[in-house]
């Protein structure tokens, strides 16, 4: 394979994921680390728009921080389908040549990320949790060159017992895709413009378009808990599925939201989408109640960033007093009801 002349490839490009013509809230997110790579780099931020009748999403994309906005809009592209998706950004990058391309880890954006990657001919840093700009190798090493400018990108290893940081030197764009909840959106400029491109590759749909038959979509009345300010969250000390009602008492006494750590999903207890933790969803509440979890780092990897988290276990050791700000060791079915009790009586 020809090396790849680096030097063609420049600035910071975000996939600006829609669904039903509804920008995702990881676009804004990706914006906003987005832009402070690119000032490290002096470079743009461009966000690149898939998707069928979509124009009218670009000023929102100039408001939370993109600098260039190029839009790939086809009939082909109405729903999500990996192929045609695949085409429109493997081509964008192909004709624009960005230095770094970001993708949420959604799950579109992990089907969509590692298709692109292989066909740019590319790596993929699947899942990070920090993004920075820095030298590669970290330390310089005898005999190697130190290359500066690159992407490091972070993200947690063998289960989460380790942190790696990866680059990759070598070849363009750098791509990473990005969980959701991670990084801070910016606050956005009302009267901010983009300069617009519009590219379309063209498609042709042949055997290797799936067709959308039906779109099953499962209401769900369950509140996000990536946007929950107070979440009361429990794990498997909490005993059984009938003992969340006194997790729920207290979330109810101070308008919180009830959550839960893996342990309760795999058992059966709360649904999937409550779950916070490395395989559930990253939160950063202004409180967070961590009541019968033992805080594996798996779990803790995704609240730690909560502003006050309270740790109410009975057993003294366990690793979720190490991030908790304020620690009750005890039997939660005594120390909950009291507490809920007591708030009430604040309330009054």
């Amino acid at each position: 394979m020809n090396k790849m002349n680096l030097e063609e490839y420049k600035g910071v490009y975000v996939y600006a994921q829609q669904v039903d013509n509804e920008l995702s809230g990881i676009a804004f997110e990706l914006l906003g680390k987005a832009k402070e790579l690119a000032a490290d780099l002096n470079t743009e931020v461009t966000a690149v728009l898939i998707g069928y009748e979509v124009k009218g999403l670009t000023d929102q994309l100039a408001q939370y921080g993109a600098d260039k906005v190029i839009v790939v809009d086809d009939p082909e592209l109405k729903e999500y389908r990996t192929e045609p998706y695949t085409h429109a950004l493997a081509s964008v990058i192909n004709e624009y040549k960005p230095e770094i391309v970001l993708v949420g880890a959604t799950a579109i954006g992990r089907d969509l990320g590692p298709r692109v990657s292989a066909r740019v001919a590319t790596g993929l840093t699947a899942d990070c949790t920090v993004l920075e700009i820095g030298d590669f190798p970290l330390n310089p090493i005898p005999g190697r060159e130190q290359k500066h400018n690159q992407l490091l990108m972070t993200r947690p290893a063998f289960g989460g017992n380790t942190i790696a940081t990866i680059a990759c030197p070598d070849n363009r764009p750098q791509m990473a895709t990005v969980r959701p909840g991670v990084m801070q959106k910016r606050e956005p400029v009302a009267d901010a413009t983009a300069e617009i491109i519009e590219f379309n590759p063209g498609f042709t749909p042949d055997n290797k378009y799936v067709e959308i038959v039906k779109i099953v979509k499962e209401l769900s009345d369950t509140v996000d808990i990536m946007d929950a300010k107070i979440l009361v969250s429990g794990g498997r000390g909490v005993g059984s599925k009938e003992n969340f009602a006194i997790l729920q008492d207290l979330a109810d006494a101070i308008g919180g939201t009830v959550s839960c750590s893996r342990a309760v999903v795999d058992s059966g207890w709360m649904p999937k989408e409550l779950q916070v933790g490395q395989t559930g969803k990253t939160v950063r509440p202004n409180v967070y109640f961590a009541i019968g979890i033992s805080g594996a780092i798996q779990h803790t990897a995704g609240m730690e960033e909560s502003d006050i988290i309270i740790a109410i276990n009975k057993d003294e050791n366990a690793p979720i007093f190490d991030v908790a700000d304020y620690g009750i060791v005890g039997d939660l079915n005594k120390i909950v009801p009291m507490l809920t009790e007591q708030l009430k009586a604040v309330e009054k």
